[in-house]
């Protein structure tokens, strides 16, 4: 083969052993991971609290349109309450949206997290390996 021909590239095949060799790769990919954890850990517990909070003004608004039904058929005059019933109904729907989307946030945050539990799993298995394998030799 020529000079000029030969590949001077690598596969990951042929670095596939020297994975964990490397402690800078190793320490920026922990360092990495500790500063992403706290983060997704954060935004999860905020989004489970924004969910928690919208389940509450949903049942409020129910709560306050029946109330409103009741105020308007009791009443003897016509008070046209229909506007802000229909108000009160758009803005349980745009709730009920928002906690979807919500939802659907917090359940690709926990993929991620998992994601990273499982990477995280595997670098410290990966590195007890190697750490143990010159102790065998």
């Amino acid at each position: 083969m020529d000079a000029d021909t030969e590949s001077t590239g690598t596969s990951i095949d042929e670095n596939t052993e020297n994975f964990c060799e490397n402690p800078t790769r190793d320490t920026i990919a922990e360092g990495l991971m500790g500063l992403i954890k706290p983060t997704v850990d954060q935004l999860d517990e905020r989004v489970r609290a924004t969910r928690i909070s919208q389940l509450e003004l949903k049942q409020c608004i129910d709560s306050l349109a029946e109330e409103l039904k009741k105020v308007s058929e009791a009443q003897q005059q016509s008070v046209d309450l229909d506007v802000y019933l229909k108000k009160l109904i758009n803005a349980k729907q745009r709730v009920t949206v928002l906690s979807n989307i919500l939802q659907n946030a917090q359940e690709r945050l926990n993929r991620v997290h998992m994601s990273m539990d499982k990477e995280t799993v595997k670098r410290k298995l990966l590195l007890n390996n190697t750490v143990a394998d010159p102790e065998d030799k």
